[in-house]
C-alpha cells in the first residue's frame, strides 16, 4: 500500500483518537449491548440495534485509523533543511492577484486538512501548484472560474 504522508501533529491526532475510541468509546458501546440485551426480545430492541450500528462504526473507524497509521510517512518539516521552497508541511504566505489578497496556509496531510484552520491538503489544486515554488514565484491554479495566479510572498518550515 502506499505511504500516507502526515505532519508529526496530524499523526500524534490520530493516534490520540485510536486511544480514546479503544479505551472510552468502546467500553461504553459494550456497556450498551449489554443493558441492551437485558430488556429482552432482540429483534424488536431499537436500543440493542442502535448500539450493534455504534459499535460497527467504532471498530471501522479504529481499523481504518490503524490502517493509516501502519502506512504513514511522518514527516517533522522541523529537521529538513530550509531550502526557501514550499514542501509538504511548509506554512506558506500567497497573494491571490486575482481578488488581490494575502492569505496564509499550511500544506498537510489528507486527513489533517481543514480549510477552516488554513490547512490544505497535499493534494489540492493548490498545494499541487505551489510545492516546489520559492519566494516571488507565481503559481497558477486552474479553478472552475478560470485560472488564479498566486505569488508566493513567504516560505516557513516549522
Amino acid at each position: 500500500m502506499n505511504q500516507i504522508p502526515m505532519t508529526v501533529a496530524g499523526a500524534e491526532a490520530l493516534r490520540e483518537e485510536l486511544k480514546r475510541l479503544k479505551s472510552e468509546e468502546r467500553p461504553k458501546i459494550i456497556q450498551a449491548i449489554a443493558d441492551a440485551r437485558e430488556h429482552g426480545d432482540l429483534k424488536e430492541n431499537a436500543e440493542y440495534h442502535a448500539a450493534r450500528e455504534q459499535q460497527s462504526f467504532c471498530e471501522g473507524r479504529i481499523q481504518e485509523i490503524e490502517a493509516k497509521l501502519s502506512n504513514a510517512q511522518v514527516i517533522d518539516v522541523t529537521k529538513l533543511p530550509e531550502t526557501g521552497r514550499v514542501i509538504f508541511g511548509a506554512t506558506v504566505t500567497v497573494f491571490n492577484t486575482k481578488i488581490e489578497e494575502e492569505v496564509t496556509y499550511t500544506i498537510v496531510g489528507d486527513d489533517e486538512a481543514d480549510i477552516k484552520k488554513n490547512l490544505i491538503s497535499v493534494n489540492s489544486p493548490i498545494a499541487r501548484a505551489l510545492i516546489g515554488k520559492s519566494v516571488d514565484d507565481v503559481a497558477i491554479v486552474g479553478t472552475p472560474s478560470g485560472d488564479v495566479e498566486y505569488e508566493v510572498v513567504n516560505v516557513v518550515h516549522k
